[in-house]
């Protein structure tokens, strides 16, 4: 049987990233952002929503620039903490040990413990309520070499252990179960 609640936002998992954002060292900063995504292939595009209040936000919107850093399970603890502590009142790169790197076209640094940094020049901002959404571009991608498969160059994020959010919790990624098109798949006889 089911209950009917209260409109709210219960589509889970989401990806927990670290959304890296500045243009001078003294303006670097990290924030925990799982209201992320991608809206377009071609052009490859994405969002993330950040509420006005946040101190990445003015960052973001005076550069019109962010990094999308994918998180691990043994970024965790920084990534809980980068979400609930202000960057008015700390350096998180410093704080929680993480190395801010130069990214290829943006000039927001990535994160260079990140398994896949995603660099976005933003488009448009979209006002929605509590969130404003930054719709981007995105210019270049940068992928730790340790997760691309030697003999195929493909990139197997899945080893990479991806952090998840679900509903207030952080989660590792379970088993593979299948793959896209495995359901129509010819068997081989």
């Amino acid at each position: 049987m089911k209950q009917d609640w209260k409109p709210g936002t219960m589509i889970y998992p989401l990806p927990a990233v670290l959304v890296s954002c500045g243009k001078e060292e003294s303006e670097y900063n990290i924030i925990t952002v799982a209201w992320t995504g991608t809206i377009c292939t071609n052009p490859p595009m994405c969002y993330i929503s950040v509420r006005p209040e946040r101190h990445s936000y003015e960052i973001i919107k005076r550069n019109m620039e962010f990094v999308i850093n994918l998180t691990t399970k043994d970024m965790a603890f920084a990534t809980d903490w980068c979400g609930v502590r202000s960057g008015r009142d700390y350096h998180k790169f410093d704080e929680m040990k993480l190395t801010p790197g130069q990214c290829t076209v943006v000039s927001a640094p990535l994160i260079e413990e990140s398994p896949l940094c995603i660099e976005c020049r933003v488009k448009e901002i979209v006002s929605l309520g509590s969130h404003d959404m930054f719709i981007a571009d995105v210019v270049n991608v940068r992928a730790d070499d340790r997760n691309l498969n030697p003999e195929t160059g493909k990139l197997e994020l899945a080893e990479a252990n991806p952090l998840v959010y679900v509903h207030g919790g952080y989660y590792g990624l379970g088993e593979k179960i299948g793959k896209f098109g495995w359901s129509v798949e010819k068997k081989k006889s």
